[in-house]
């Protein structure tokens, strides 16, 4: 494979971690430079579209705009859902990134993470949303891969290493050797099903409707995945709709109940890690006891969910020192350093 002509741009080049929650810009010499939610508004006027916003500005009108303007989140379970707007959304990000649209007058070379189990559909749209928006030459990067290399794992040598990256759409597991993912798996649970378990259990047990906003504002605040003992723990306040009577009305939540509606998801990840290691290589599996587990990814945060997995797997679980920047970090490193760039692959 020919070398990619990274060191021709080094000053353009981007890797972007385009994630379903958020979206983390690494700019070739100068690190992360964006880390934005991926959310955009876009305004109907006489028939026409256009951005109205992007980034956190969309995404503090999420729930709250009018009938002209919608806020889109262009990406579900890691993948391209809509193709126009995740162009949009990427011009802009990428022109943030660069200081503005005239900085430039030729392409940009682009390193794109993707889930490791997308198809080479969903590849070729991202591709495509890249290419549309001004890219010059796009790149791909398995997001295990990207999230091991952020992390500091020891990729380029002959020892096992697991990663288990929990971003908004998608759980990543990694088992990486040499380079090269030795196992890998991605299961669509994620940040964003833990909103959906929340908002489920608050309708389900209060018949309060709760928007997205205010399910994963609860998670951040007192989400845990163990309940804490009885009488103690920290509350949320919740406000919403009563789906009875039609008013606004306000509740309280404990991490008790939060626990109890993050159960289903929480299981599910822990899951495909067990799977994970079931399908290890004997060499590779007694290198993972040595190494133990790393986590990334926002919902890594998640209270005791590494103590969680240690007690389910027997093995010791560590949190990356960036989880939220880990992928975008990896991808940054594939992007300048030799030592990673086989890690990419040409679309």
């Amino acid at each position: 494979m020919a070398l990619p002509r990274f060191l021709n741009f080094a000053s353009r080049a981007l890797a972007i971690d385009l994630g379903t929650a958020n979206t983390v810009v690494y700019l070739a010499g100068r690190g992360i430079v964006i880390s934005e939610p991926s959310v955009v508004a876009m305004e109907t006027h006489n028939g026409v579209r256009r951005v109205r916003a992007v980034g956190a500005g969309a995404k503090l009108m999420m729930g709250k705009t009018p009938d002209s303007i919608n806020t889109i989140r262009p990406l579900r379970n890691g993948v391209i859902a809509d193709l126009e707007v995740a162009e949009q959304m990427i011009k802009y990000f990428v022109e943030k990134a660069q200081g503005g649209r005239s900085r430039f007058s030729r392409g940009v070379e682009i390193v794109l993470c993707v889930p490791s189990g997308s198809t080479s559909v969903e590849r070729r749209a991202i591709r495509d949303a890249a290419s549309h928006a001004g890219a010059s030459q796009v790149w791909l990067i398995d997001e295990p891969m990207a999230a091991a290399i952020g992390a500091g794992l020891p990729v380029t040598e002959p020892i096992g290493s697991m990663i288990v990256d929990i971003g908004g759409g998608t759980t990543e597991v990694g088992v990486i050797s040499l380079r090269g993912l030795a196992y890998s798996q991605s299961a669509r649970v994620g940040g964003d099903k833990m909103d959906e378990a929340i908002t489920s259990y608050v309708r389900r047990n209060y018949n309060l409707l709760i928007g997205e906003a205010t399910a994963e504002r609860v998670k951040h605040e007192i989400g845990t995945v163990k309940a804490p003992p009885e009488g103690t723990g920290l509350i949320a306040h919740v406000r919403g709709r009563d789906v009875a009577r039609g008013v606004p009305t306000e509740i309280s939540l404990n991490q008790a109940e939060i626990a109890e509606a993050l159960a289903e998801p929480v299981a599910r990840i822990v899951h495909v890690v067990r799977v994970a290691l079931e399908r290890c290589q004997p060499e590779i599996a007694a290198d993972i006891i040595d190494e133990g587990i790393t986590m990334s990814g926002g919902g890594s945060l998640l209270r005791d969910i590494a103590t969680l997995l240690a007690d389910e797997t027997g093995l010791p679980v560590k949190i990356a020192e960036n989880p939220m920047s880990c992928v975008a970090l990896g991808a940054g490193s594939a992007l300048e350093d030799p030592d990673y760039r086989g890690a990419l692959h040409p679309v």
